[in-house]
Protein backbone atom coordinates (compact mmCIF):
# COMPACT_ATOMS: atom_id res chain seq x y z
CA UNK A 1 0.00 0.00 0.00
CA UNK A 2 1.41 3.40 -0.98
CA UNK A 3 1.74 6.23 1.50
CA UNK A 4 -0.96 8.18 -0.36
CA UNK A 5 -3.31 5.20 0.07
CA UNK A 6 -2.40 5.01 3.75
CA UNK A 7 -3.07 8.71 4.15
CA UNK A 8 -6.43 8.45 2.41
CA UNK A 9 -7.38 5.57 4.69
CA UNK A 10 -6.24 7.46 7.76
CA UNK A 11 -8.12 10.66 7.06
CA UNK A 12 -11.24 8.78 5.97
CA UNK A 13 -11.36 6.82 9.21
CA UNK A 14 -10.63 9.57 11.71
CA UNK A 15 -12.19 12.83 12.79
CA UNK A 16 -9.82 15.19 11.02
CA UNK A 17 -12.48 17.85 10.89
CA UNK A 18 -10.37 20.90 10.28
CA UNK A 19 -8.80 19.71 7.05
CA UNK A 20 -10.85 16.76 5.87
CA UNK A 21 -14.47 17.07 6.93
CA UNK A 22 -15.37 19.83 4.52
CA UNK A 23 -19.03 20.74 4.41
CA UNK A 24 -20.46 21.35 0.95
CA UNK A 25 -19.42 24.84 -0.09
CA UNK A 26 -19.34 26.96 -3.21
CA UNK A 27 -18.13 25.16 -6.29
CA UNK A 28 -14.80 26.67 -7.32
CA UNK A 29 -15.93 26.34 -10.89
CA UNK A 30 -19.30 27.99 -10.40
CA UNK A 31 -22.55 27.26 -12.16
CA UNK A 32 -22.48 26.59 -15.88
CA UNK A 33 -24.35 29.02 -18.05
CA UNK A 34 -25.68 27.67 -21.33
CA UNK A 35 -25.88 29.50 -24.60
CA UNK A 36 -26.08 28.12 -28.15
CA UNK A 37 -22.93 28.75 -30.11
CA UNK A 38 -20.86 29.89 -27.13
CA UNK A 39 -17.64 28.64 -28.66
CA UNK A 40 -17.88 30.86 -31.71
CA UNK A 41 -18.59 34.15 -29.98
CA UNK A 42 -15.75 36.69 -29.72
CA UNK A 43 -17.58 38.86 -27.21
CA UNK A 44 -16.36 38.97 -23.63
CA UNK A 45 -19.56 37.23 -22.59
CA UNK A 46 -19.11 34.53 -25.23
CA UNK A 47 -15.56 33.83 -24.09
CA UNK A 48 -16.75 33.77 -20.49
CA UNK A 49 -19.41 31.16 -21.36
CA UNK A 50 -16.83 29.12 -23.26
CA UNK A 51 -14.54 29.26 -20.25
CA UNK A 52 -17.35 28.22 -17.94
CA UNK A 53 -18.19 25.20 -20.07
CA UNK A 54 -14.55 24.19 -20.41
CA UNK A 55 -13.93 24.60 -16.68
CA UNK A 56 -16.98 22.57 -15.70
CA UNK A 57 -15.93 19.90 -18.20
CA UNK A 58 -12.50 19.57 -16.63
CA UNK A 59 -10.58 21.31 -19.44
CA UNK A 60 -8.79 23.68 -17.10
CA UNK A 61 -6.06 24.88 -19.46
CA UNK A 62 -8.58 25.64 -22.21
CA UNK A 63 -10.79 27.43 -19.68
CA UNK A 64 -7.88 29.61 -18.60
CA UNK A 65 -7.33 30.66 -22.23
CA UNK A 66 -11.00 31.60 -22.68
CA UNK A 67 -11.07 33.62 -19.47
CA UNK A 68 -7.89 35.48 -20.45
CA UNK A 69 -9.48 36.42 -23.76
CA UNK A 70 -12.63 37.59 -21.95
CA UNK A 71 -10.54 39.80 -19.67
CA UNK A 72 -8.84 41.37 -22.66
CA UNK A 73 -12.10 42.00 -24.51
CA UNK A 74 -14.06 43.79 -21.79
CA UNK A 75 -14.11 45.19 -18.27
CA UNK A 76 -13.20 42.52 -15.74
CA UNK A 77 -16.12 41.85 -13.39
CA UNK A 78 -15.38 40.11 -10.11
CA UNK A 79 -16.90 36.80 -11.18
CA UNK A 80 -14.63 36.68 -14.22
CA UNK A 81 -11.58 37.31 -12.07
CA UNK A 82 -12.63 34.45 -9.78
CA UNK A 83 -13.06 32.07 -12.71
CA UNK A 84 -9.82 33.11 -14.41
CA UNK A 85 -7.87 32.53 -11.20
CA UNK A 86 -9.53 29.14 -10.61
CA UNK A 87 -8.88 27.96 -14.14
CA UNK A 88 -5.22 28.95 -14.06
CA UNK A 89 -4.64 27.27 -10.71
CA UNK A 90 -6.43 24.02 -11.60
CA UNK A 91 -4.51 23.93 -14.89
CA UNK A 92 -1.23 24.14 -12.97
CA UNK A 93 -0.20 27.65 -14.00
CA UNK A 94 0.50 28.75 -10.42
CA UNK A 95 2.52 31.91 -11.28
CA UNK A 96 -0.34 33.13 -13.48
CA UNK A 97 -2.89 32.25 -10.80
CA UNK A 98 -0.88 34.11 -8.17
CA UNK A 99 -0.66 37.20 -10.38
CA UNK A 100 -4.43 37.40 -10.96
CA UNK A 101 -5.60 36.04 -7.58
CA UNK A 102 -8.73 37.99 -6.55
CA UNK A 103 -8.06 40.46 -3.76
CA UNK A 104 -11.00 42.85 -3.86
CA UNK A 105 -14.20 42.92 -1.87
CA UNK A 106 -16.18 41.66 -4.86
CA UNK A 107 -14.30 38.36 -4.87
CA UNK A 108 -15.85 35.20 -3.52
CA UNK A 109 -14.40 34.88 0.00
CA UNK A 110 -13.48 31.24 -0.39
CA UNK A 111 -11.73 31.96 -3.69
CA UNK A 112 -9.96 34.96 -2.13
CA UNK A 113 -8.60 32.78 0.68
CA UNK A 114 -7.31 30.25 -1.81
CA UNK A 115 -5.76 33.16 -3.71
CA UNK A 116 -3.82 34.19 -0.61
CA UNK A 117 -2.51 30.66 -0.17
CA UNK A 118 -1.55 30.60 -3.86
CA UNK A 119 0.38 33.85 -3.54
CA UNK A 120 2.18 32.55 -0.42
CA UNK A 121 3.25 29.37 -2.20
CA UNK A 122 4.33 31.19 -5.35
CA UNK A 123 6.47 33.61 -3.32
CA UNK A 124 8.15 30.70 -1.58
CA UNK A 125 8.70 28.90 -4.88
CA UNK A 126 10.31 32.07 -6.25
CA UNK A 127 12.80 32.17 -3.39
CA UNK A 128 11.03 34.96 -1.50
CA UNK A 129 10.57 33.15 1.79
CA UNK A 130 10.49 36.28 3.92
CA UNK A 131 7.78 37.87 1.76
CA UNK A 132 5.79 34.63 1.86
CA UNK A 133 6.03 34.48 5.65
CA UNK A 134 4.95 38.12 5.97
CA UNK A 135 1.93 37.61 3.70
CA UNK A 136 0.81 34.53 5.64
CA UNK A 137 1.08 36.43 8.93
CA UNK A 138 -0.75 39.44 7.50
CA UNK A 139 -3.69 37.54 6.07
CA UNK A 140 -5.92 35.35 8.24
CA UNK A 141 -6.62 32.10 6.41
CA UNK A 142 -9.77 30.57 7.82
CA UNK A 143 -11.82 27.54 6.84
CA UNK A 144 -10.94 25.39 4.98
CA UNK A 145 -7.31 26.52 4.59
CA UNK A 146 -6.34 26.99 8.23
CA UNK A 147 -4.63 23.58 8.59
CA UNK A 148 -2.50 24.23 5.50
CA UNK A 149 -1.52 27.66 6.79
CA UNK A 150 -0.52 26.20 10.16
CA UNK A 151 1.48 23.38 8.60
CA UNK A 152 3.26 25.70 6.16
CA UNK A 153 4.28 28.21 8.85
CA UNK A 154 7.48 26.48 10.10
CA UNK A 155 8.72 25.84 6.57
CA UNK A 156 8.13 29.46 5.65
CA UNK A 157 10.02 30.46 8.80
CA UNK A 158 12.92 28.25 7.74
CA UNK A 159 12.89 29.76 4.25
CA UNK A 160 12.87 33.25 5.81
CA UNK A 161 15.84 32.46 8.06
CA UNK A 162 13.70 32.49 11.20
CA UNK A 163 15.45 29.62 12.98
CA UNK A 164 13.41 29.86 16.17
CA UNK A 165 10.08 29.94 14.34
CA UNK A 166 11.12 27.00 12.21
CA UNK A 167 11.18 24.53 15.10
CA UNK A 168 7.89 25.54 16.69
CA UNK A 169 5.54 22.60 16.28
CA UNK A 170 2.38 23.46 14.28
CA UNK A 171 -0.75 22.93 16.34
CA UNK A 172 -4.48 23.27 15.78
CA UNK A 173 -6.72 22.35 18.66
CA UNK A 174 -8.49 19.05 18.22
CA UNK A 175 -6.94 18.32 14.83
CA UNK A 176 -5.01 15.04 14.76
CA UNK A 177 -4.04 15.61 11.14
CA UNK A 178 -2.13 18.76 12.05
CA UNK A 179 -0.77 17.01 15.14
CA UNK A 180 0.76 14.17 13.13
CA UNK A 181 2.13 16.18 10.22
CA UNK A 182 3.15 19.05 12.46
CA UNK A 183 5.28 16.62 14.45
CA UNK A 184 6.83 15.32 11.20
CA UNK A 185 7.69 18.91 10.20
CA UNK A 186 9.25 19.57 13.59
CA UNK A 187 11.32 16.38 13.37
CA UNK A 188 12.65 17.35 9.95
CA UNK A 189 13.38 20.90 10.95
CA UNK A 190 15.11 19.80 14.17
CA UNK A 191 17.33 17.65 11.97
CA UNK A 192 18.08 20.62 9.72
CA UNK A 193 19.06 22.54 12.86
CA UNK A 194 21.35 19.61 13.86
CA UNK A 195 19.23 18.98 16.96
CA UNK A 196 19.26 15.24 16.28
CA UNK A 197 18.07 13.94 19.67
CA UNK A 198 15.00 16.15 19.56
CA UNK A 199 14.33 15.07 15.98
CA UNK A 200 14.46 11.41 16.97
CA UNK A 201 12.13 12.02 19.89
CA UNK A 202 9.54 13.31 17.43
CA UNK A 203 10.05 10.37 15.07
CA UNK A 204 9.65 7.87 17.92
CA UNK A 205 6.46 9.61 18.96
CA UNK A 206 5.11 9.15 15.43
CA UNK A 207 6.12 5.47 15.45
CA UNK A 208 4.03 5.02 18.61
CA UNK A 209 0.81 6.03 16.78
CA UNK A 210 -0.54 2.67 15.65
CA UNK A 211 -2.94 3.89 12.95
CA UNK A 212 -0.48 6.41 11.48
CA UNK A 213 3.02 4.98 11.90
CA UNK A 214 3.09 3.42 8.43
CA UNK A 215 2.87 6.92 6.95
CA UNK A 216 6.14 7.97 8.56
CA UNK A 217 8.33 4.82 8.51
CA UNK A 218 10.27 5.90 5.42
CA UNK A 219 10.84 9.37 6.89
CA UNK A 220 12.25 7.94 10.13
CA UNK A 221 14.27 5.35 8.22
CA UNK A 222 15.81 8.03 6.01
CA UNK A 223 16.76 9.98 9.15
CA UNK A 224 18.46 6.90 10.57
CA UNK A 225 20.32 6.34 7.30
CA UNK A 226 21.55 9.93 7.28
CA UNK A 227 22.81 9.36 10.84
CA UNK A 228 24.81 6.34 9.54
CA UNK A 229 22.58 3.95 11.51
CA UNK A 230 21.83 1.60 8.63
CA UNK A 231 21.28 -1.43 10.87
CA UNK A 232 18.57 0.40 12.79
CA UNK A 233 17.01 1.51 9.52
CA UNK A 234 16.98 -2.06 8.16
CA UNK A 235 15.29 -3.29 11.34
CA UNK A 236 12.67 -0.56 11.03
CA UNK A 237 12.01 -1.39 7.37
CA UNK A 238 11.83 -5.13 8.13
CA UNK A 239 9.20 -4.53 10.80
CA UNK A 240 7.12 -2.48 8.35
CA UNK A 241 7.57 -5.03 5.54
CA UNK A 242 6.30 -7.77 7.82
CA UNK A 243 2.99 -5.90 7.78
CA UNK A 244 3.05 -4.92 4.11
CA UNK A 245 5.50 -7.14 2.20
CA UNK A 246 4.53 -5.79 -1.23
CA UNK A 247 5.34 -2.13 -0.49
CA UNK A 248 7.75 -1.12 -3.24
CA UNK A 249 8.98 1.98 -1.44
CA UNK A 250 9.87 0.01 1.68
CA UNK A 251 11.57 -2.70 -0.36
CA UNK A 252 13.71 -0.13 -2.13
CA UNK A 253 14.56 1.63 1.14
CA UNK A 254 15.52 -1.62 2.83
CA UNK A 255 17.75 -2.68 -0.05
CA UNK A 256 19.46 0.72 -0.02
CA UNK A 257 20.06 0.65 3.73
CA UNK A 258 21.28 -2.96 3.68
CA UNK A 259 23.78 -2.09 0.94
CA UNK A 260 24.82 1.03 2.89
CA UNK A 261 24.03 3.10 -0.16
CA UNK A 262 23.69 6.88 -0.20
CA UNK A 263 20.97 7.99 2.21
CA UNK A 264 18.05 10.08 0.91
CA UNK A 265 18.83 13.78 1.03
CA UNK A 266 17.31 15.90 3.77
CA UNK A 267 14.18 17.66 2.43
CA UNK A 268 14.63 21.27 1.42
CA UNK A 269 12.28 23.95 2.74
CA UNK A 270 10.29 23.81 -0.49
CA UNK A 271 10.09 20.02 -0.42
CA UNK A 272 8.97 20.03 3.21
CA UNK A 273 6.23 22.55 2.48
CA UNK A 274 5.16 20.57 -0.59
CA UNK A 275 4.81 17.46 1.57
CA UNK A 276 2.36 19.28 3.84
CA UNK A 277 0.29 20.44 0.86
CA UNK A 278 0.15 16.93 -0.62
CA UNK A 279 -1.06 15.61 2.74
CA UNK A 280 -3.86 18.20 2.82
CA UNK A 281 -4.70 17.47 -0.82
CA UNK A 282 -5.10 13.78 -0.01
CA UNK A 283 -7.43 14.61 2.86
CA UNK A 284 -9.55 16.82 0.59
CA UNK A 285 -9.67 14.00 -1.97
CA UNK A 286 -10.76 11.52 0.69
CA UNK A 287 -13.78 13.73 1.36
CA UNK A 288 -14.54 14.09 -2.36
CA UNK A 289 -13.51 17.74 -2.38
CA UNK A 290 -11.66 17.10 -5.63
CA UNK A 291 -11.29 20.75 -6.70
CA UNK A 292 -9.56 21.75 -3.49
CA UNK A 293 -7.49 18.58 -3.71
CA UNK A 294 -6.37 19.40 -7.24
CA UNK A 295 -5.64 23.02 -6.32
CA UNK A 296 -3.42 21.95 -3.40
CA UNK A 297 -1.59 19.43 -5.56
CA UNK A 298 -0.85 22.13 -8.13
CA UNK A 299 0.57 24.28 -5.34
CA UNK A 300 2.68 21.39 -4.04
CA UNK A 301 4.08 20.74 -7.51
CA UNK A 302 4.99 24.42 -7.85
CA UNK A 303 7.29 23.87 -4.87
CA UNK A 304 8.47 20.37 -5.78
CA UNK A 305 7.72 19.51 -9.42
CA UNK A 306 9.25 16.03 -9.09
CA UNK A 307 6.86 14.69 -6.43
CA UNK A 308 5.67 11.48 -8.04
CA UNK A 309 2.90 10.85 -5.52
CA UNK A 310 1.46 14.27 -6.31
CA UNK A 311 1.49 13.62 -10.05
CA UNK A 312 -0.29 10.30 -9.52
CA UNK A 313 -3.01 11.94 -7.46
CA UNK A 314 -3.35 14.77 -10.00
CA UNK A 315 -3.89 12.13 -12.67
CA UNK A 316 -6.51 10.36 -10.57
CA UNK A 317 -8.46 13.56 -9.89
CA UNK A 318 -8.37 14.64 -13.53
CA UNK A 319 -9.45 11.17 -14.64
CA UNK A 320 -12.42 11.38 -12.24
CA UNK A 321 -13.28 14.68 -13.90
CA UNK A 322 -13.14 13.07 -17.37
CA UNK A 323 -10.07 15.09 -18.35
CA UNK A 324 -8.30 12.09 -19.85
CA UNK A 325 -5.61 14.06 -21.74
CA UNK A 326 -4.73 15.92 -18.55
CA UNK A 327 -4.70 12.70 -16.53
CA UNK A 328 -2.41 10.99 -19.03
CA UNK A 329 -0.06 13.96 -19.02
CA UNK A 330 0.12 13.76 -15.21
CA UNK A 331 0.78 10.01 -15.17
CA UNK A 332 3.50 10.47 -17.78
CA UNK A 333 5.32 12.87 -15.43
CA UNK A 334 6.24 10.03 -13.06
CA UNK A 335 9.93 9.20 -13.54
CA UNK A 336 10.92 5.76 -14.83
CA UNK A 337 13.21 5.36 -11.81
CA UNK A 338 10.37 5.97 -9.35
CA UNK A 339 8.80 3.21 -7.28
CA UNK A 340 5.50 4.68 -8.47
CA UNK A 341 6.33 4.32 -12.17
CA UNK A 342 4.55 0.98 -12.53
CA UNK A 343 1.42 2.38 -10.85
CA UNK A 344 1.49 5.36 -13.20
CA UNK A 345 1.86 3.15 -16.27
CA UNK A 346 -0.98 0.94 -15.05
CA UNK A 347 -3.28 3.93 -14.66
CA UNK A 348 -2.17 5.22 -18.06
CA UNK A 349 -2.97 1.86 -19.63
CA UNK A 350 -6.44 1.72 -18.07
CA UNK A 351 -7.06 5.26 -19.28
CA UNK A 352 -6.57 4.11 -22.86
CA UNK A 353 -8.64 0.96 -22.22
CA UNK A 354 -11.55 3.08 -20.97
CA UNK A 355 -11.26 5.27 -24.06
CA UNK A 356 -11.52 2.22 -26.33
CA UNK A 357 -7.86 2.25 -27.41
CA UNK A 358 -7.43 -1.35 -26.32
CA UNK A 359 -4.31 -2.25 -28.29
CA UNK A 360 -2.45 0.72 -26.89
CA UNK A 361 -3.63 -0.12 -23.38
CA UNK A 362 -2.37 -3.69 -23.60
CA UNK A 363 0.92 -2.55 -25.15
CA UNK A 364 1.57 -0.11 -22.31
CA UNK A 365 0.76 -2.73 -19.68
CA UNK A 366 2.96 -5.27 -21.41
CA UNK A 367 5.84 -2.81 -21.57
CA UNK A 368 5.54 -2.12 -17.85
CA UNK A 369 5.39 -5.84 -17.05
CA UNK A 370 8.47 -6.58 -19.13
CA UNK A 371 10.42 -3.68 -17.63
CA UNK A 372 9.56 -4.78 -14.08
CA UNK A 373 9.41 -8.59 -14.16
CA UNK A 374 9.44 -8.87 -10.36
CA UNK A 375 6.79 -6.26 -9.78
CA UNK A 376 3.57 -7.99 -8.75
CA UNK A 377 1.33 -5.04 -9.61
CA UNK A 378 2.78 -4.74 -13.12
CA UNK A 379 2.12 -8.40 -13.87
CA UNK A 380 -1.40 -8.29 -12.44
CA UNK A 381 -2.29 -5.16 -14.41
CA UNK A 382 -1.09 -6.78 -17.64
CA UNK A 383 -3.07 -9.96 -16.92
CA UNK A 384 -6.14 -7.94 -15.97
CA UNK A 385 -6.08 -5.89 -19.17
CA UNK A 386 -5.77 -9.08 -21.22
CA UNK A 387 -8.78 -10.41 -19.31
CA UNK A 388 -10.72 -7.19 -19.95
CA UNK A 389 -10.11 -7.73 -23.67
CA UNK A 390 -11.21 -11.38 -23.44
CA UNK A 391 -7.74 -12.69 -24.22
CA UNK A 392 -8.29 -15.41 -21.67
CA UNK A 393 -5.44 -17.76 -22.55
CA UNK A 394 -2.95 -14.88 -22.68
CA UNK A 395 -4.20 -13.60 -19.32
CA UNK A 396 -3.68 -16.99 -17.70
CA UNK A 397 -0.21 -17.28 -19.22
CA UNK A 398 0.73 -13.84 -17.91
CA UNK A 399 -0.05 -15.01 -14.37
CA UNK A 400 1.92 -18.27 -14.63
CA UNK A 401 5.38 -16.90 -13.66
CA UNK A 402 3.97 -14.80 -10.81
CA UNK A 403 2.12 -17.76 -9.30
CA UNK A 404 5.10 -20.09 -9.80
CA UNK A 405 7.38 -17.64 -7.97
CA UNK A 406 5.23 -17.94 -4.84
CA UNK A 407 5.98 -21.61 -4.21
CA UNK A 408 3.58 -24.00 -2.47
CA UNK A 409 1.26 -21.34 -1.06
CA UNK A 410 0.50 -18.79 -3.75
CA UNK A 411 -1.90 -15.93 -3.19
CA UNK A 412 -5.43 -17.33 -3.55
CA UNK A 413 -6.47 -14.18 -5.42
CA UNK A 414 -3.99 -14.92 -8.20
CA UNK A 415 -5.25 -18.49 -8.46
CA UNK A 416 -8.81 -17.14 -8.61
CA UNK A 417 -7.85 -14.73 -11.42
CA UNK A 418 -6.12 -17.46 -13.38
CA UNK A 419 -8.94 -19.91 -12.72
CA UNK A 420 -11.45 -17.49 -14.25
CA UNK A 421 -9.22 -16.94 -17.28
CA UNK A 422 -8.68 -20.68 -17.78
CA UNK A 423 -12.40 -21.42 -17.43
CA UNK A 424 -13.27 -18.78 -20.02
CA UNK A 425 -10.52 -20.14 -22.29
CA UNK A 426 -12.22 -23.55 -22.25
CA UNK A 427 -9.61 -25.26 -20.06
CA UNK A 428 -11.96 -26.38 -17.32
CA UNK A 429 -9.81 -29.08 -15.70
CA UNK A 430 -6.96 -26.59 -15.22
CA UNK A 431 -9.37 -23.91 -14.02
CA UNK A 432 -10.97 -26.30 -11.53
CA UNK A 433 -7.58 -27.19 -10.09
CA UNK A 434 -6.75 -23.50 -9.50
CA UNK A 435 -10.14 -22.76 -7.99
CA UNK A 436 -10.02 -25.77 -5.65
CA UNK A 437 -6.55 -24.77 -4.46
CA UNK A 438 -7.76 -21.22 -3.92
CA UNK A 439 -10.71 -22.46 -1.83
CA UNK A 440 -8.36 -24.51 0.34
CA UNK A 441 -6.25 -21.41 0.93
CA UNK A 442 -9.23 -19.12 1.57
CA UNK A 443 -12.27 -21.29 2.42
CA UNK A 444 -14.57 -18.43 3.44
CA UNK A 445 -14.21 -16.05 0.47
CA UNK A 446 -17.75 -15.52 -0.92
CA UNK A 447 -16.81 -14.58 -4.49
CA UNK A 448 -14.54 -17.58 -4.81
CA UNK A 449 -17.11 -19.97 -3.32
CA UNK A 450 -19.78 -18.61 -5.66
CA UNK A 451 -17.62 -18.88 -8.76
CA UNK A 452 -16.52 -22.47 -8.20
CA UNK A 453 -19.96 -23.51 -6.97
CA UNK A 454 -21.73 -21.99 -9.97
CA UNK A 455 -19.20 -23.54 -12.36
CA UNK A 456 -20.08 -26.99 -11.00
CA UNK A 457 -23.80 -26.22 -11.01
CA UNK A 458 -23.73 -25.06 -14.61
CA UNK A 459 -21.97 -28.29 -15.59
CA UNK A 460 -24.41 -30.40 -13.60
CA UNK A 461 -21.69 -31.96 -11.43
CA UNK A 462 -21.11 -32.21 -7.67
CA UNK A 463 -24.46 -30.51 -7.14
CA UNK A 464 -24.94 -31.06 -3.36
CA UNK A 465 -21.39 -29.81 -2.68
CA UNK A 466 -21.83 -26.89 -5.08
CA UNK A 467 -25.15 -25.81 -3.54
CA UNK A 468 -23.65 -25.96 -0.04
CA UNK A 469 -20.73 -23.87 -1.25
CA UNK A 470 -22.98 -21.23 -2.82
CA UNK A 471 -25.23 -21.22 0.24
CA UNK A 472 -22.18 -20.34 2.34
CA UNK A 473 -21.48 -17.44 -0.03
CA UNK A 474 -25.10 -16.25 0.21
CA UNK A 475 -24.99 -16.44 4.01
CA UNK A 476 -22.00 -14.10 3.90
CA UNK A 477 -23.63 -11.75 1.37
CA UNK A 478 -27.40 -12.13 1.55
CA UNK A 479 -27.96 -9.01 -0.59
CA UNK A 480 -25.99 -10.35 -3.54
CA UNK A 481 -28.35 -10.97 -6.43
CA UNK A 482 -25.65 -12.81 -8.38
CA UNK A 483 -25.08 -15.28 -5.54
CA UNK A 484 -28.80 -15.85 -5.01
CA UNK A 485 -29.04 -16.49 -8.75
CA UNK A 486 -26.33 -19.14 -8.43
CA UNK A 487 -28.19 -20.76 -5.54
CA UNK A 488 -31.50 -20.72 -7.38
CA UNK A 489 -29.86 -22.22 -10.45
CA UNK A 490 -28.39 -24.96 -8.29
CA UNK A 491 -31.83 -25.97 -7.07
CA UNK A 492 -33.06 -25.80 -10.66
CA UNK A 493 -30.32 -28.21 -11.75
CA UNK A 494 -31.37 -30.58 -8.95
CA UNK A 495 -34.95 -30.46 -10.19
CA UNK A 496 -36.28 -28.61 -7.13
CA UNK A 497 -38.06 -26.01 -9.25
CA UNK A 498 -40.25 -24.51 -6.51
CA UNK A 499 -37.24 -23.67 -4.35
CA UNK A 500 -35.46 -22.44 -7.47
CA UNK A 501 -38.33 -20.01 -8.19
CA UNK A 502 -38.24 -18.65 -4.63
CA UNK A 503 -34.49 -18.00 -4.77
CA UNK A 504 -34.53 -16.64 -8.31
CA UNK A 505 -37.37 -14.23 -7.53
CA UNK A 506 -35.22 -12.81 -4.72
CA UNK A 507 -32.30 -12.58 -7.15
CA UNK A 508 -34.38 -10.64 -9.71
CA UNK A 509 -35.49 -8.19 -7.02
CA UNK A 510 -31.81 -7.45 -6.30
CA UNK A 511 -30.62 -7.58 -9.93
CA UNK A 512 -33.62 -6.53 -12.05
CA UNK A 513 -31.47 -5.48 -14.99
CA UNK A 514 -29.42 -8.68 -15.36
CA UNK A 515 -30.36 -10.73 -18.46
CA UNK A 516 -29.01 -13.98 -16.97
CA UNK A 517 -31.01 -13.73 -13.76
CA UNK A 518 -34.22 -12.88 -15.61
CA UNK A 519 -33.64 -15.75 -18.02
CA UNK A 520 -33.07 -18.22 -15.21
CA UNK A 521 -36.30 -17.16 -13.50
CA UNK A 522 -38.17 -17.62 -16.79
CA UNK A 523 -36.82 -21.16 -17.08
CA UNK A 524 -37.88 -21.96 -13.51
CA UNK A 525 -41.39 -20.53 -14.09
CA UNK A 526 -41.75 -22.72 -17.17
CA UNK A 527 -40.85 -25.85 -15.22
CA UNK A 528 -43.60 -25.29 -12.63
CA UNK A 529 -46.20 -24.50 -15.29
CA UNK A 530 -46.26 -20.70 -15.06
CA UNK A 531 -45.85 -20.35 -18.82
CA UNK A 532 -47.12 -16.76 -19.23
CA UNK A 533 -44.71 -15.48 -16.58
CA UNK A 534 -41.90 -17.50 -18.14
CA UNK A 535 -42.44 -15.86 -21.51
CA UNK A 536 -42.59 -12.45 -19.82
CA UNK A 537 -39.16 -13.06 -18.27
CA UNK A 538 -37.65 -14.21 -21.57
CA UNK A 539 -39.15 -11.21 -23.32
CA UNK A 540 -37.62 -9.03 -20.62
CA UNK A 541 -34.20 -10.51 -21.38
CA UNK A 542 -34.47 -9.06 -24.89
CA UNK A 543 -35.07 -5.58 -23.41
CA UNK A 544 -31.93 -5.66 -21.25
CA UNK A 545 -29.20 -5.36 -23.91
CA UNK A 546 -28.35 -9.08 -23.97
CA UNK A 547 -25.26 -10.39 -25.72
CA UNK A 548 -25.67 -12.45 -28.88
CA UNK A 549 -25.85 -15.78 -27.03
CA UNK A 550 -28.39 -14.54 -24.48
CA UNK A 551 -30.50 -13.03 -27.23
CA UNK A 552 -30.52 -16.19 -29.36
CA UNK A 553 -31.46 -18.39 -26.41
CA UNK A 554 -34.27 -16.08 -25.28
CA UNK A 555 -35.69 -15.90 -28.80
CA UNK A 556 -35.58 -19.70 -29.12
CA UNK A 557 -37.41 -20.14 -25.80
CA UNK A 558 -40.06 -17.61 -26.79
CA UNK A 559 -40.63 -19.55 -29.98
CA UNK A 560 -40.59 -23.13 -28.68
CA UNK A 561 -40.53 -23.00 -24.88
CA UNK A 562 -38.41 -25.57 -23.06
CA UNK A 563 -38.25 -29.22 -23.93
CA UNK A 564 -40.11 -31.68 -21.70
CA UNK A 565 -36.98 -33.36 -20.39
CA UNK A 566 -34.01 -32.11 -18.40
CA UNK A 567 -32.92 -28.63 -17.40
CA UNK A 568 -32.66 -25.69 -19.72
CA UNK A 569 -29.44 -24.97 -21.53
CA UNK A 570 -26.97 -22.71 -19.76
CA UNK A 571 -27.40 -19.04 -20.50
CA UNK A 572 -24.55 -17.55 -18.53
CA UNK A 573 -21.05 -17.78 -17.22
CA UNK A 574 -20.08 -17.81 -13.59
CA UNK A 575 -20.11 -14.43 -11.86
CA UNK A 576 -18.82 -13.00 -8.62
CA UNK A 577 -21.33 -11.49 -6.22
Amino acid sequence: MTRIQLLLALVSASALTACAAIAPGPDLRGDVATDPGWGSSRSAYGQFLAGQAALQGGSNAQAATYFDEARQLDVDPGVLADRAFTAALLAGDVPRAAAIAPRGTDANEQVRRLGVLTRVVDLMASGKGRDAQTLLKTETLGFPHRPAAVLLAPWLAAAAGDNNGAVVRPELQGDRFVQYFGQLSQARLFERAKRYDEAETDYKALMAIENARALFVEDYGAFLERRKRQADAVALYDEALARDPDDQGLQKARARAAARGPAPAMPTEKQGAAHMLVACAASFASERQSQFGLAYLRLALRLDPKRDDAWLLVGDLLAQDDDQPGARDAYAKVATTSTRYVAAQSKLAWSYQTAGEKDKAVALAQQAAVSAPKDRDAQITYADLLRANERWADSAAALDPLIASQGDKPDWRLLYMRGIALERAGRWSDAERDLLTAVKLSPDEPDLLNYLGYSWIDRGVRLPEAIAMVQKAVDARPQSGAMLDSLGWGYYRQGDYKTAVAKLEQAVELEPGDPDVNGHLGDAYWRIGRRVEARYQWQRVLSLAPDAKQKAEAEAKLKDGLGPNGPAASTSVAKAG
